[in-house]
């Protein structure tokens, strides 16, 4: 059996992301999109990023959405998967992807790393700026599945409405 794994923090689950696990689906028998706890900072708690990627997604039966801790291929290991899946959008991704996949292979020396390269209109969106754009007000319905816009118009509500201060 052919389980993949794609891994990430996806906060949030962009249209790019979605786009890869599509892809992923398409030519894999079983898909975990493996949601990272992250050591950094995130907007969304893991439980909220987990419920929107299982919303997201549940029209993908071969698909499964799981969080982990630690390391990748661990995780990877631990649950029979072969193969790592990683999304590039440009040059630089594939630079540190392809660091992360040579270290990865000297962790785990069977589990294998793929690149998948988003549609060209998914190629410029990225976590981080779908989360900024929604901060400043911005519409990021291009970006973002409709279950990610109501959470992101959620968080963000209180701070749009919140009366402006004037600088002295």
């Amino acid at each position: 059996m052919s389980l993949v794994v794609y891994p990430g923090t996806f906060d949030p689950l962009t249209l790019g992301h979605q786009d890869v696990v599509n892809r992923v689906a398409a030519h894999h028998e079983s898909v975990v999109v493996a949601i990272s706890d992250s050591r950094t900072n995130t907007l969304f708690t893991m439980a909220e990023r987990v419920d929107m990627a299982k919303a997201i997604l549940v029209g993908l039966p071969n698909v499964r959405v799981m969080s982990f801790s630690g390391l990748v291929t661990d995780f990877a290991r631990d649950i029979g998967a072969n193969l790592i899946v990683r999304g590039l959008r440009d040059a630089s991704d594939f630079d540190y992807e392809r660091r992360m996949a040579s270290l990865n292979r000297i962790l785990q020396p069977t589990i294998d790393t793929h690149f998948i390269i988003p549609d060209d209109r998914y190629q410029s969106i990225t976590g981080t700026l779908v989360r900024e754009i929604a901060m400043m007000g911005g519409d990021v319905r291009a970006f973002v599945n409709p279950v990610v816009l109501a959470a992101l118009q959620e968080k963000y509500l209180k701070r749009q409405q919140e009366p402006r201060k004037e600088s002295r």
